[in-house]
């Protein structure tokens, strides 16, 4: 899969997406570091073990570069202004994880898929990225191509496979006998 670019200056607007969010009872955030285990098991369980080594950098990461979506469930008030409604994790988006200025990895559980999550979630990191100065982010190894180039206008970057991801690090190498 071959790397995308996007011009972070010329992004759309992210409160649209965020009322979008809200009024389904879904919130885009920040993680915060207790809920460390919590959103790196959430990751390695729904996609794969890569992924949470991935997620787990960026919630060690000053700042945070890791975003989660959560659904609020219901909840009874009970007087105690501390006691907050449970919020079930259903998807996450990091970025400056592989690389500097790389957005991802991303996913939404499947049965959550199609209600925007995705998108509030992307836009969340790129906003993110932008405010802090970068003027330009890659989407590493874009699967939906297609999606990424209608929502933000990401556009191929030729020759960048297998770009950063070129092999993985062994210990040894086993003999083929």
């Amino acid at each position: 899969m071959s790397d995308m670019l996007v011009r972070l200056y010329d992004l759309p607007e992210l409160a649209p997406y965020m009322e979008r969010m809200h009024a389904q009872n879904v919130v885009i955030r920040l993680a915060e570091l207790p809920e460390f285990p919590v959103v790196v098991d959430w990751v390695r369980e729904h996609f794969q073990d890569r992924w949470a080594q991935e997620v787990e950098g960026a919630l060690r990461t000053e700042p945070v570069t890791c975003y989660v979506a959560t659904e609020l469930q219901p909840h009874a008030p009970t007087g105690n202004r501390y006691e907050q409604p449970a919020e079930l994790l259903v998807g996450f988006a990091a970025y400056d994880v592989s690389a500097r200025n790389m957005f991802g990895p991303t996913g939404v559980r499947p049965d959550y898929r199609g209600r925007g999550i995705g998108t509030a979630l992307l836009l969340a990191c790129l906003h993110a990225m932008k405010a802090q100065r970068y003027a330009y982010a890659v989407i590493g190894w874009a699967g939906p191509t297609t999606f990424y180039a209608k929502t933000v206008g990401a556009t191929l970057i030729e020759g960048s496979e297998p770009g950063i991801y070129r092999g993985k690090l062994v210990a040894r190498v086993e003999s083929a006998e």
